[in-house]
């Protein structure tokens, strides 16, 4: 811990950092509020995972990590999802807070595998594996949450 804060990954998209696969900024201010409570670590699997910004979007279709075209990126999204449990062990992570819907951070749930815009219950692959180390998950929509956990 730093400053006596616990830390915190971020999805760096929800901060407003340039790495949505639009290439879009867009910061959320629930997620911006938490600053102060906690030792944030913004991350972005999937550009840890050798994807640049902008890139296709992408949804998990039949257990793979497609694009609209069928390229299969679901090698990147792993690695990514791997990349970020590695920082999340070497600085004792807790806690993580994910961009929901995102087929790498979506918490509880993801697009539906279309690209119709629809969605279904689900995880997106760096979520799953960090709640499988025991990480406690939430997506930007459970700021309350996670804030209960600071107090």
């Amino acid at each position: 811990m730093r400053n006596n804060r616990p830390y915190l990954i971020v999805s760096a998209c929800l901060l407003g950092i340039n790495c949505r696969y639009s290439g879009e900024k867009r910061a959320d201010s629930r997620v911006l509020e938490l600053i102060g409570k906690y030792s944030v670590m913004p991350l972005c699997p999937e550009q840890l995972g050798g994807l640049p910004t902008p890139r296709n979007a992408c949804e998990i279709a039949a257990g793979r990590v497609i694009d609209a075209k069928g390229a299969d990126f679901t090698d990147n999204y792993i690695k990514g999802a791997q990349e970020v449990l590695r920082i999340a062990r070497m600085f004792n992570c807790r806690f993580a807070l994910m961009k929901e819907n995102s087929p790498s951070c979506g918490v509880n749930s993801i697009h539906d595998g279309t690209f119709s815009g629809g969605k279904i219950a689900g995880q997106g692959i760096t979520s799953r594996l960090l709640r499988e180390a025991g990480i406690k998950v939430f997506s930007e929509e459970e700021t309350e949450l996670l804030k209960e956990e600071s107090a």
